[in-house]
Formats: C-alpha cells, sequence, structure tokens
C-alpha cells in the first residue's frame, strides 16, 4: 500500500466565528481536499467543548461528507467506543460504509480525558472494559445473522442488526495506541494503530512501535502491522513563512493542552502511573524551538517531504494524519494553502 495522506479534522470554531460558520468552514475545507486528492479525511469526536469544536458527532459528519464526495476515505480518529451504544453505533458505522460504498475507516478509543466521561455519566475506570465488549459487539453485530452477548455492562440475545457494512467483513479497525499496554494489545488483536505524539514526542515512539510489532508476530498475524501517525504538520511557500505562520496557534494548543493534562490528573478513573500532571506541565513550559525539534512537521513541501520519509523509514509508517490547525488559531485561507501544498506538492514525493 501506498504511503497514505490523511487530514485530522476537528471542524474547529475559531474565536469570534459562529457555530454556522464553522460547519461552513469545516466542508470548504473537505470540498478542497477532495478536489485536490487526499487520501482521507479523519473526523475527531469532541464534546463538551463550544469554544473549540462543532464536531460532537462524527458519524453525522461522516455521512455527509459521504454524500457530497465520491473518492476520498472517510475515517473515525477516533470514535470513542466506552460513550456509545454498540448497537446503535453498529447501525450508524455501517450506514456509512454503504452511503459511501465502502469508503469509511473505523478509527477507535477511549479518548485521553475523564471530563468528557463524567459529562456523560461513565466512570473513566470502566472504559478499557467497555472499550473490549462493545469493540466485540460491533465485530458480531457486522458478521453474524444473529448473536447474544452477556457481559460486565452488555446483554442482548438474539440480537439481529441491519444493515450490515458494505466492506466484507466489516470496514479496517484502526485502534488509537497511547500508552504501552495498548500497544501490546493492539498488536495481540491483529489491528493497525495510530501513534500520536500531543503528550510525547517523535523519538519516544520507536520502541512503543517495536512492541506492537513484537506482539504481532507472537501472536501468528501475517505481515508486520500498520502504523500511522497522527501529528500537526504545517507547509509554507518559505521556510519562514511556514516556522512563522502557525507559531501562535500551535503553541496556544500546548498551553491548552497542558491545562487540560493537568487538571485531569486528579480525575476519577486515571492511572497513576500515567503521570498526567508532570507531562502537563511539560506542554505548558514547552518551547516552540523544542516543538519543532521533536513535536511538530513544519516546513516548505520538500522539507516536509523529507522529515515524512525520514519518519516513515524510521518507524515504518504507513501514513499520516496531519493536524494543519491543532490550536484553532490559523486563519482559513492558509489552511487551504497548507492542505494544498501538501496534497500537490508532498504527496506526489511518496508515489
Amino acid at each position: 500500500m501506498a504511503f497514505e495522506f490523511g487530514m485530522f479534522h476537528e471542524f474547529h470554531r475559531p474565536p469570534g466565528t459562529s457555530q454556522e460558520a464553522a460547519f461552513d468552514e469545516s466542508f470548504r475545507q473537505i470540498d478542497a481536499a477532495e478536489r485536490w486528492g487526499l487520501d482521507a479525511m479523519w473526523l475527531a469526536e469532541l464534546h463538551t467543548a463550544p469554544e473549540r469544536s462543532v464536531l460532537a458527532a462524527p458519524m453525522t459528519i461522516a455521512s455527509a461528507i459521504a454524500a457530497r464526495t465520491k473518492h476520498i476515505k472517510i475515517g473515525t480518529a477516533v470514535q470513542v467506543l466506552p460513550l456509545c451504544h454498540p448497537l446503535r453505533l453498529a447501525e450508524e458505522a455501517a450506514t456509512v460504509d454503504q452511503i459511501s460504498k465502502g469508503r469509511l475507516i473505523f478509527g477507535v478509543g477511549r479518548s485521553g480525558f475523564p471530563r468528557v466521561y463524567q459529562a456523560y455519566g461513565i466512570n473513566y475506570g470502566e472504559s478499557r472494559e467497555r472499550f473490549a465488549e462493545v469493540l466485540e459487539i460491533l465485530q458480531r453485530a457486522w458478521t453474524e445473522d444473529a448473536f447474544s452477548f452477556h457481559g460486565k455492562y452488555y446483554h442482548f440475545d438474539n440480537v439481529r442488526q441491519s444493515p450490515k457494512p458494505y466492506q466484507n467483513p466489516y470496514p479496517d479497525i484502526r485502534i488509537a495506541a497511547n500508552s504501552p499496554d495498548t500497544f501490546v494489545e493492539s498488536g495481540t488483536r491483529g489491528v493497525p494503530i495510530f501513534v500520536a505524539v500531543r503528550l510525547g514526542t517523535l523519538s519516544e515512539l520507536a520502541p512503543n512501535i517495536r512492541a506492537y510489532r513484537d506482539a504481532w508476530k507472537a501472536a501468528g498475524h501475517p505481515g508486520e502491522g500498520k502504523v500511522f501517525l497522527r501529528a500537526p504538520v504545517y507547509v509554507g511557500a518559505t521556510p519562514e513563512a511556514a516556522r512563522s505562520e502557525p507559531e501562535a496557534s500551535i503553541m496556544y494548543f500546548y498551553r491548552f493542552l497542558g491545562e487540560r493534562l493537568e487538571e485531569s490528573a486528579t480525575q476519577a478513573g486515571v492511572r497513576a502511573i500515567e503521570d498526567r500532571a508532570a507531562r502537563g506541565r511539560r506542554l505548558r513550559d514547552i518551547t516552540y524551538d523544542e516543538a519543532l525539534r521533536d513535536k511538530i512537521i513544519v516546513g516548505t513541501p520538500e522539507m516536509v517531504a523529507d522529515r515524512l520519509m525520514q519518519l516513515r523509514d524510521e518507524l515504518g509508517l504507513d501514513g499520516i494524519l496531519a493536524e494543519l490547525n491543532c490550536g484553532t488559531r490559523i486563519p482559513n485561507d492558509r489552511i487551504m494553502n497548507s492542505l494544498r501544498l501538501l496534497c500537490e506538492k508532498v504527496k506526489p514525493r511518496f508515489h
């Protein structure tokens, strides 16, 4: 498979922007991505964040994208499984896969922040077990004519689900891997993974990816497992523009993320080993030079292509989910230009 180029989209709502304008601007970016030949559009799932995003219903947005495009793949990055009713989600995802004629990629995860779980009335400490149950139910709903399930959280008897997915047996599943045990679990399951550098650095990824591929091999799966990187990317016309134009937005993002991480460190269900408070302080104190060195991919098309090729070769990457506006502060015309350069100048280097 060729290196996959995708855009990670949060349907941002910049300061002073109405919700209606946020939807309109985001769909214009998606239409441009289809026109310029991007491989995949990846949808976040963000709740209780009206100051940041209007993307709370990824399956609804995915259906809208499916109806207005013909070629681009539509991915969730990620659908937060512990917050979903598994039968309803199985129906909705299968419906999107049918409408899109098999263009859905089903990315799943647990989310790193317990605040949304509190809003939904679900204990974050249950997220790991709930995730496993929901994923099993989805796979059985998509592949079995009728099934029963009795777990800790869900109980179903003789359920028959329709529609089934367009893809056989179901859309590609990719799991967001952040903690060391999730890398191993995903390798054992034999599913592709997303890796990200919001909390860590690019140089920290290699040992975890090795553990994933070792677990993949030990479980007897063919091949070696696919790995897709989600990271902030900005492509500019000159080195100076590429460096300066996203700086304020990216630095705002790391301060925001650091504060959220520190805040979540003491909330129920968070494991002590995650050391969230220390990671949050590091993010709040990070300099732009540090971010440029080991957390983000910024430059001219040639610089970005060279860096992606280096990471592809070092880590064995199969694709990129480019966060073109993680801090929500980059103006739309600059996002569009960065997206165009990514599609027209960077992507062709990989074919």
